[in-house]
């Protein structure tokens, strides 16, 4: 069976609940759609299989927005593939892209480590609601760890909502056209109880406690310990089984306890390049800054990082009468 058999299966985010443990979360497979996003760059593999686990990431919280708006992941670091960014427009638009040094890049070896590719820097998350209202950010610092520790980074410091997360990529055999396709699946589970006591998280020590004495740990609830236990029992070809949906899945791990599933939300790789956007974006320029653009062939050229669409400007589109002036 391949991964084209059951299209249907395939970008699309399901919600669930596991109320008797007070659990919701998302999960989500992702077939044609990241292979495109990570096919359209020729990226290396180890490029791809990062950025293909931000692209889970990205997705999994983008739809968990309840105003439209966007949301996005970014990551700026020192190490070979110093930035990553997944844009995701509410309800179901997502792109992406990412930037490395090739050089840099051959010099780790076959198969390196996601600490390895990012180095040091941040993974920053911003939430923009419009022109109208605020921007919210949260930054989260990248110290060795991978996509999907940093997640978890986050919800214990920004959010303080218990929360699990499991992402898998992998290149698989089969579908349409005939050859290795890119697929990728995650899911997030959270502990959301009525009460918000039940809720709270273990905090960072306070740094004020007496010599010698170490602070009492806050013991974790036992419906989300089982919530979570369960969740981490995911297996990577579990989330890329092109044979296995999302429903099954979710039996499978929660079946003892009874799971909810609710209407599953499709998602569309969709950039939001135009060229109204680039001439609007030139216009921003100054003049002598547009003259400079204009390459050999008297038009200025510009390539959208997301889609690759390239786009030809003539100058006095943007109000360059005579370039050579």
């Amino acid at each position: 069976m391949t991964p084209s058999t059951h299209p249907d299966r395939d970008d699309r985010v399901i919600p669930f609940a596991v109320e008797a443990l007070d659990a919701r979360g998302r999960i989500v497979r992702l077939g044609p759609l990241v292979d495109r996003i990570l096919t359209r760059h020729a990226y290396p593999a180890s490029v791809s299989r990062l950025l293909g686990e931000m692209v889970v990431l990205g997705v999994l919280l983008g739809t968990s927005l309840k105003f439209q708006g966007r949301f996005q992941l970014q990551t700026r670091t020192d190490g070979p593939v110093d930035m990553l960014v997944v844009d995701f427009e509410a309800p179901d638009r997502v792109r992406a892209y990412a930037r490395f040094d090739e050089t840099r890049l051959s010099q780790l070896g076959a198969a390196p480590s996601p600490p390895a590719l990012l180095g040091r820097g941040h993974l920053a998350l911003t939430i923009d609601q419009g022109a109208d209202m605020s921007r919210y950010q949260g930054i989260v610092a990248l110290e060795g760890q991978s996509i999907e520790e940093a997640a978890h980074q986050y919800f214990r410091q920004s959010e303080q909502i218990p929360t699990r997360v499991r992402i898998a990529v992998a290149e698989t055999l089969g579908g349409e056209p005939a050859g290795t396709h890119w697929r990728a699946g995650g899911i997030i589970a959270q502990f959301l109880p009525t009460s918000v006591d039940r809720m709270r998280q273990a905090d960072l020590p306070p740094g004020d406690a007496p010599d010698g004495v170490e602070a009492s740990p806050l013991q974790e609830d036992d419906a989300w310990t089982e919530a979570r236990l369960l969740t981490e029992t995911v297996e990577d070809h579990e989330l890329v089984d092109p044979t296995l949906t999302s429903e099954d899945l979710l039996y499978r791990l929660f079946h003892e306890r009874g799971v909810r599933v609710f209407e599953a939300q499709p998602v569309v790789e969709r950039c939001r390049c135009s060229r109204e956007r680039i001439l609007s974006m030139l216009r921003q320029f100054s003049d002598e800054e547009r003259r400079a653009m204009v390459g050999d062939d008297g038009r200025i050229g510009i390539t959208c990082e997301f889609c690759s669409t390239h786009y030809h400007v003539e100058p006095g589109e943007v109000g360059i009468d005579d370039p050579q002036a």
